[in-house]
């Protein structure tokens, strides 16, 4: 019986040291990830791991994981434009590794590549294209910009295994002379349209003017010809006209009262 318990125990420890033993020579990889095997004894191996569970040399060999999903990343820049105003852009970035090219990126810059190649390379680029822009430029070619920005970053990137899903500019300022300046031009723009404003009133006033006294003029070098050519009868046709205006007036009031000439007229007054 003792050799039975005995023997149970050494299958047991057996076992148990099997079992620690596979599962020391078994790791998984999840989607989307990649995985780079260092060898002890031939370092970095140039075959890159892909999903699943896979054997490796438990104690030799070690599995380092990489994820391969883009990942966005915010890097924020102070550089100068072409007009040396301070402009504060910040640029987000959706990135992800060349898959084949794992093993150089673990072996050159490490398993933190993003930490030390994305802000340096993006700091570089950004500064280079701002450079060649004013400060307006910036505001009204924003597109260009931002194109001319993501065709350099992602041809910078792919020197180091990135590969750039997507750039594009996120935050845009300026510093506080500059909006100080750009508020202070939009006030005098439209302190100037309204000075204009007042001018071109004025010039049609003046034009309306002169119009009038040439009308008046007109009229008053034809009624002078008339009077030549006619003598008195104008006039007293202008006085006729006029006394006719009058007494069509006077009619309407009820406070007048109209008495024939050249007979008297008695009014009945109270004693």
């Amino acid at each position: 019986m003792a050799k039975l318990f005995e023997s149970i125990g050494k299958l047991g420890l057996a076992l148990a040291i099997g079992g620690g033993v596979v599962n020391s020579a078994l790791f998984n990889v999840d989607a989307g990830h990649r995985a780079v095997i260092f060898d002890r004894f031939r370092g970095v191996q140039d075959a890159v791991v892909g999903e699943g569970t896979h054997f490796l040399i438990p104690w030799v060999q070690k599995p380092i994981v990489f994820d391969c999903r883009s990942r966005p990343r915010n890097v924020p820049v102070i550089t100068g434009s072409k007009d040396l105003q301070n402009v504060n852009i910040t640029l987000r970035i959706l990135f992800r590794p060349v898959t084949s090219q794992l093993p150089r990126i673990f072996t050159s810059i490490g398993e933190d590549y993003d930490e030390r190649v994305l802000p340096s390379i993006t700091t570089e680029v950004l500064k280079a294209v701002v450079a060649r822009f004013d400060a307006g430029e910036l505001i009204t070619q924003r597109e260009l910009v931002s194109r001319q920005v993501s065709e350099d970053l992602t041809e910078r990137a792919s020197t180091f295994g990135l590969i750039l899903d997507d750039v594009s500019l996120t935050h845009l300022t300026f510093g506080k002379e500059f909006t100080e300046a750009v508020e202070m031009k939009q006030v005098a723009q439209q302190e100037a349209e309204r000075a204009r404003f007042v001018v071109e009133k004025a010039e049609q006033q003046k034009q309306a003017a002169i119009i009038s006294a040439e009308g008046d003029s007109q009229a008053a070098l034809l009624i002078a010809n008339s009077l030549m050519e006619a003598g008195d009868g104008l006039v007293e046709l202008r006085k006729l006209e006029a006394a006719e205006e009058i007494a069509l007036q006077l009619s309407r009031s009820r406070n007048v009262t109209y008495l024939p000439s050249g007979q008297g007229t008695l009014l009945q007054l109270p004693q």
